[in-house]
Formats: structure tokens, sequence, C-alpha cells
């Protein structure tokens, strides 16, 4: 059982998402900094950002049962800005970065990668095509 979990834990995808979920705990302080440093002061000057007016009470007077639309509004904003930030800085410059890798190496980067299924296929022709294989016929060496 512990060698099934070991074999687990060392795939190197799992180690992979381990580093993923550490990075994008790191980037989050940067664009949460961005956005508190220069995205709300920026909002603030032109009229603010203030959403506590969208909130309801369930029990009047009960600050407990505040109900707090604006904290949601504000949460899907940032998370509009982090997706923004992730995407302009990190993933269109890779995209590019991997295109311009592709032409360098002379491969059209319109033209898509095989599925797993394609290439299983072609693999399986070509072994299909030598000879000895079954459904094949064989070839006996004239002695």
């Amino acid at each position: 059982m512990l060698q099934g979990f070991k074999d687990f834990i060392m795939r190197g995808n799992v180690i992979d998402l381990a580093v993923g979920v550490v990075i994008g705990s790191a980037f989050t302080a940067v664009v949460t900094a961005f956005s508190d440093n220069i995205i709300n002061p920026l909002i603030s000057a032109v009229g603010g950002a203030d959403f506590s007016p969208l909130g309801i009470h369930v029990l009047p007077g009960n600050e407990a049962t505040f109900i707090d639309f604006g904290a949601l509004i504000t949460a899907f904003i940032n998370f509009l800005l982090i997706a923004a930030v992730v995407y302009f800085i990190i993933v269109a410059p890779m995209n590019k970065l991997d295109e311009a890798q592709k032409r360098r190496k002379g491969i059209d980067p319109e033209v898509e990668d095989p599925t797993e299924t394609e290439l299983l296929t072609e693999i399986r022709d070509l072994l299909a095509g030598q000879p000895g294989q079954p459904g094949q016929a064989t070839r006996t060496p004239n002695a």
C-alpha cells in the first residue's frame, strides 16, 4: 500500500501540480498587491468602489445576518483582474514563444498536434505493415 502511495506522489503530474499551486499562491499575493495599490486607488479616484449598500440584513439590526453582495462583487472583480493578469503576462507570451519555437523548427504553428488516438492509430498501422506480424504473409528464407 505504501509503494502505491509512493508511486502516486512521484508521478510527474503530481509534482507539477504542487509546484503550480505554490507559484499560484505567490502570484496571487502579487496580483492582490497590484489590485490594492494600483487598481483600487484608480477606482476610488473616479468615484469610489463602495458596494456596501448592495447587502441585506436577514434579521434587521443583527450584523451577523448581513448578506454582503458587495463582497461577492469585489471578489469577482479581483478574480477577473487575476485572470487578466495571468493571461496577458503569462499565457499570451508563452503562446507566442511556443509559436516562435515551432516556426524555428519548421513546424507550421497553425497545424494542430495529432491527438493521442491518431498517434496510436498511426503506430498500429506501421506495426501491421511490418513482415511477420499477425495477418501478414510471412517470408521463409530460401535454404
